[in-house]
């Protein structure tokens, strides 16, 4: 299974009217960044069939200057990590690589796509300093990585990190950040109720309206009043 393999049989799927592709979804910096053309769905069943993809061939995947390229190269990361099979070694290979080609994992969808396996679920038994680390980082992708990998945890009622990363971040200027950790706030007071309206009732007043408005989708109408009163006081 090499990186060409992978990109032919991508390409089988080409359609002209999936070429708006980066303008619709790509929200990086990357300026030689292009759409193959192929439906995501296309996308996840061609890594699917690739699973076994050796890193390496992986890797080269991940220079691709092709949108659906990269995305299926986290989609196979993502089909490796999610084997209850991997050895730990082999989770820890997954984690390092991750990590090491963090310069392109530059869009949401391809840190959504592979964290909360790739580094989350390594992480779930473990020493999570690197999260911390991430979320002082200077580029936005780390800093969401940092949020969305805690998803694994909440998973597990473990919602510990998730409030402690999202107290850095709540004040994030970026939008794709902001929108993180709203979203995963939101998701670990559906496990812990009492920390979402502690964290709420702290930052609400302050935080960007983004973040605020995915933080409380879920709350029920009086409540949600409430917390947008509180902002708009701020």
């Amino acid at each position: 299974m090499t990186a060409k393999d992978f990109i032919e049989t991508l390409s089988l799927f080409q359609s002209d009217k999936e070429l708006d592709k980066v303008d619709r979804y790509y929200k990086g910096s990357d300026k030689a960044m292009k759409a193959l053309g192929v439906r995501f769905a296309d996308v996840f069943s061609t890594a699917k069939e690739f699973t076994a993809m050796p890193l390496t061939a992986v890797s080269q995947l991940m220079k691709s200057k092709y949108y659906e390229v990269r995305m299926g190269a986290l989609s196979i990361l993502d089909f490796q990590a999610r084997n209850k099979k991997l050895s730990d070694a082999g989770r820890k290979a997954l984690f390092d690589f991750y990590i090491d080609h963090h310069d392109r994992i530059d869009n949401w969808d391809f840190v959504d796509r592979a964290a909360p396996h790739v580094i989350g679920e390594y992480l779930v038994d473990k020493k999570r300093d690197i999260l911390y680390k991430l979320a002082k980082a200077r580029d936005p992708w780390r800093r969401r990585t940092a949020m969305v990998s805690t998803h694994a945890f909440i998973k597990r009622g473990d919602v510990d990190d998730t409030f402690r990363i999202a107290e850095l971040l709540v004040k994030d200027k970026d939008e794709f950040v902001n929108k993180a950790v709203g979203s995963w706030v939101r998701e670990a007071g559906k496990r812990a109720p009492k920390r979402l309206t502690a964290f709420l009732d702290e930052y609400a007043a302050h935080m960007p309206a983004v973040t605020l408005r995915y933080a409380i989708e879920k709350l029920d109408a009086a409540r949600k009043k409430h917390y947008l009163a509180m902002r708009r006081a701020g």
